[in-house]
């Protein structure tokens, strides 16, 4: 490889990149810095794929990548920055997109619509939510934990009313009986900090963003949200088999643009997305913090989107949360 195409490229990771970029595609898109909008605080699942995708990203393309935490209205805030964005791909989403097809079901009054106003890029990875406590909390199963609720009050801490994890523990609440109390924060970072600091008790959040406290001894977990034990936590038993059978949610990273983009570039986009966190040493680095690397193509993305979209609008019908 000559060395003007090397300082194209940017760096070794670019260079491992380049053979697959078709050449016109190198010298379109992009034409000035990439923003990465991340709709929550700093700290969330989505933030830190964010931060170890944009350093790579930006080496792959020659082009500043900066990532930006705009929160707000259960992520809405930033998404709906992005559809304002004129500028075709260069202000992208980088979010929960589980949490952003159940907003159209929760906000009476959304801005926009995401399945008109945003398209699919590519999924990236997935992380399950766990069901943890405050390590004082007498109960270490599903079980033991419904029981002790019905005897005292335990507040729950949730990212936000109407987010995927809060839906997720109400689905939970309606298989079991549930009595807690939900606490509404901005996002899960700060939710996390008050379960360890004992304000709240319990906690749904992303396995991503949760097991480093979890490994720290500062929250005690009773099971995850997937079907089945994950290798990197066999001995956290999953809430399906603790009685709520075929119970599965979670955290899905991926990204979405404005409308407008094209198909090249969101495919381009998704692509080389999609080689970035299936390097070994980046799949590592999220596989050890509790995070599954699960890519999808623009249309096998959109296909997801709307079906997560039904499936949560009927759990938000039945519960009858709706927010302004």
């Amino acid at each position: 490889m000559n060395p003007s195409k090397r300082q194209f490229l940017g760096g070794a990771a670019a260079l491992c990149l380049a053979p697959w970029l078709p050449a016109s595609a190198q010298s379109d898109w992009p034409t000035r810095p990439v923003r990465i909008i991340v709709p929550y605080p700093p700290g969330g699942s989505s933030d830190i794929i964010a931060r170890i995708l944009a350093p790579r990203l930006s080496d792959a393309l020659n082009q500043t990548v900066v990532v930006e935490n705009k929160p707000g209205a259960n992520g809405n805030l930033g998404a709906g920055l992005v559809v304002q964005a004129a500028q075709e791909g260069h202000t992208v989403l980088l979010c929960d997109v589980g949490a952003l097809a159940i907003s159209p079901s929760v906000y009476t009054k959304l801005s926009f619509d995401p399945s008109k106003d945003l398209r699919a890029v590519g999924m990236l990875a997935y992380s399950p939510h766990v069901l943890a406590v405050h390590p004082d909390v007498p109960a270490r199963t599903v079980p033991e934990l419904v029981a002790l609720s019905k005897k005292q009050r335990l507040n729950f801490a949730v990212t936000a009313i109407g987010s995927a994890p809060h839906l997720a523990a109400v689905a939970v609440q309606q298989a079991t009986g549930a009595q807690w109390e939900y606490v509404p924060y901005k996002g899960g970072s700060q939710a996390v900090t008050d379960t360890i600091g004992g304000q709240t008790q319990i906690i749904m959040n992303g396995l991503l963003a949760t097991l480093p406290h979890i490994k720290a001894g500062k929250l005690r977990p009773i099971a995850i949200s997937k079907r089945e034990r994950m290798q990197l936590v066999p001995d956290i038993p999953t809430i399906s088999e603790q009685g709520v059978a075929g119970f599965e949610s979670g955290t899905w990273q991926g990204v979405m643009a404005p409308a407008t983009t094209t198909d090249p570039v969101a495919s381009r986009l998704s692509e080389l997305m999609a080689r970035i966190v299936s390097q070994p040493d980046v799949t590592a680095q999220l596989n050890e913090q509790g995070a599954e690397i699960v890519t999808r193509n623009p249309a096998e993305l959109a296909q997801f989107f709307n079906s997560e979209r039904a499936r949560w609008a009927a759990v938000v019908k039945s519960t009858d949360i709706r927010l302004d």
